[in-house]
């Protein structure tokens, strides 16, 4: 039996190479020309930036729908103007466009109310689903949340069932071509090693433990959350309760938080109902700010390893803990959005599934030794400023090569005995002074910081990108419009961008 499900699996890897090498790629912007597109989450990160594309290079494009988690239109309306287009990553299109964007909103934009967490999309208006249902020629479902400590709840039905809802809809829909789900890469949780574009199984656990049964997964919680509620507990204890509950259960199968669990178990079912819907599964590794398009460095909000920076940056940050020698797997934002499009464009019409990994860690990688000398060579030359208009004055940063090391720092540097630093918390210091709390906000700083990363400070995987570079070689040879959608990692200088690109972003957008 193992033996057979080892070469069907072979084969049917096999297959997907072969699909995707002998793929044919035509021209993206002809591709979009008087086309409909659903896009899902459409306020996050990601999406914005594939948004700001479409309505700047594909005037064409026949509609783009946008479910917004909202109750009705005017609540989608609301959240589109202010979350979406208020933004200044869309001052290009404000400024190619000038007065006639507003008429070319109207014109391809149609806001969706909505939550994928619901069946159907939670789609309210009939009319617009059904206009949907006949007219859509590709989904792109870019909802997710990335907390990595989400209330497990919240987590699976977005992340888990949520990507089972957008496939149900992609398969009612009479004229899809591709669904393109956007995972992440690092779904592999600690892997070490090369990492492959492979699909998990249904039930597929990283230690081999036994028993993964999503079904049951969704009933333990209705189950616990149906306790709580009945002893009465509070929202902070509900929601505590859940957080705990998704880690456990994450790590109970080898995966290191919520948020790449429950990813991978979406995965895991939109692979296994998929049927002869034609799936592209898109891993990227961590996403940072934009390259080049609409213009360099946009970004929003403290992502992954720019919490770092940001506590660097602002005198918050001491130490660094992470193996020097471990790799960073980064992809600007504007790559991202690029390869949805051209993979969407590669596999519409074709009934297989094919994943892909985004990343760099193959092609261009760079080691975490950089993050720290990068930082220091930025904000000594540029300090930010504090709140009192004095500039922050940084130093060379300690660097922690494991957990112990960590510990005895903290130790030593706040005079806490080791097993004090498991106490340490704001209740502790309500009736002290300001000096207390302070050191408190700084050590809980630190020690959220190194929970929430330690997986991907001392992570030695590399994601194998053959699929991806399979895509890239197409869109080449096929003359796709590779100055327009640029791909190749390998024409990233990591030292231009972070000191001329990333880090200004983020001083300018998110300090």
């Amino acid at each position: 039996l193992s033996l057979s499900l080892s070469l069907s699996l072979s084969l049917s890897l096999s297959l997907s190479l072969s699909l995707s090498s002998s793929m044919e790629i035509g021209s993206v912007l002809q591709f979009l020309e008087n086309k409909s597109i659903l896009v899902t989450g459409a306020t996050g990160f990601l999406a914005k930036i594939l948004v700001e594309k479409l309505l700047r290079v594909a005037p064409n494009l026949k509609k783009i729908y946008l479910l917004l988690r909202a109750s009705d239109e005017k609540s989608a309306a609301h959240r589109f103007y202010n979350e979406i287009l208020g933004k200044d990553l869309f001052m290009v299109v404000k400024e190619k466009y000038g007065p006639s964007l507003n008429s070319l909103v109207s014109e391809k934009v149609a806001l969706v109310a909505g939550d994928i967490s619901s069946e159907d999309l939670g789609v309210q208006d009939s009319n617009l689903a059904d206009e949907m249902i006949h007219g859509l020629d590709a989904i792109i479902n870019l909802a997710a949340t990335t907390t990595f400590d989400e209330r497990y709840d919240v987590a699976l039905g977005i992340n888990t069932f949520g990507a089972v809802h957008v496939l149900d809809f992609a398969k009612k829909c009479a004229k899809v071509k591709v669904l393109v789900h956007v995972s992440t890469a690092y779904v592999c949780g600690e892997k070490s090693g090369t990492i492959t574009e492979t699909p998990y199984r249904l039930g597929q656990t990283l230690n081999g433990t036994t028993g993964l049964d999503i079904d049951n997964e969704k009933n333990l919680v209705d189950e616990t959350l149906e306790k709580l509620r009945a002893t009465g507990a509070s929202p902070e204890t509900v929601t505590r309760a859940m957080k705990d509950l998704g880690l456990s259960r994450a790590k109970v199968y080898g995966w290191p938080n919520t948020y790449v669990f429950t990813k991978a178990m979406g995965e895991m079912l939109v692979g296994a109902k998929r049927e002869n819907t034609s799936l592209v599964i898109l891993r990227p590794a961590i996403i940072t700010s934009t390259l080049k398009e609409p213009f360099p460095g946009w970004t929003e909000g403290v992502r992954t390893i720019d919490s770092l920076a940001v506590g660097y940056g602002k005198g918050k940050l001491t130490c660094f803990l992470g193996d020097l020698n471990a790799i960073s797997d980064l992809i600007p934002g504007d790559m991202v959005a690029n390869s949805i499009l051209v993979s969407m464009v590669a596999q519409a019409g074709k009934p297989n599934q094919v994943i892909y990994h985004v990343g760099s860690s193959a092609k261009n990688p760079m080691k975490n030794s950089k993050l720290p000398e990068f930082g220091y060579s930025y904000f000594t030359k540029k300090p930010w400023f504090d709140k009192d208009g004095k500039p922050v004055r940084v130093g060379e940063i300690k660097i922690l090569s494991s957990m112990p090391s960590f510990h005895r720092y903290m130790s030593l540097h706040y005079r806490i005995p080791l097993k004090g630093l498991e106490l340490v918390n704001m209740a502790l210091c309500k009736s002290l002074d300001k000096q207390c709390r302070d050191l408190n906000r700084r050590i809980n700083f630190v020690t959220r910081l190194v929970g929430l990363y330690r997986p991907y400070l001392f992570f030695y995987g590399v994601f194998d990108d053959t699929n991806m570079e399979k895509l890239r070689e197409k869109a080449m040879e096929n003359g796709v419009e590779t100055d327009v959608f640029y791909l190749d990692p390998k024409n990233i200088n990591w030292d231009d961008y972070f000191l001329n690109t990333h880090i200004p972003g983020l001083v300018k957008y998110v300090f």
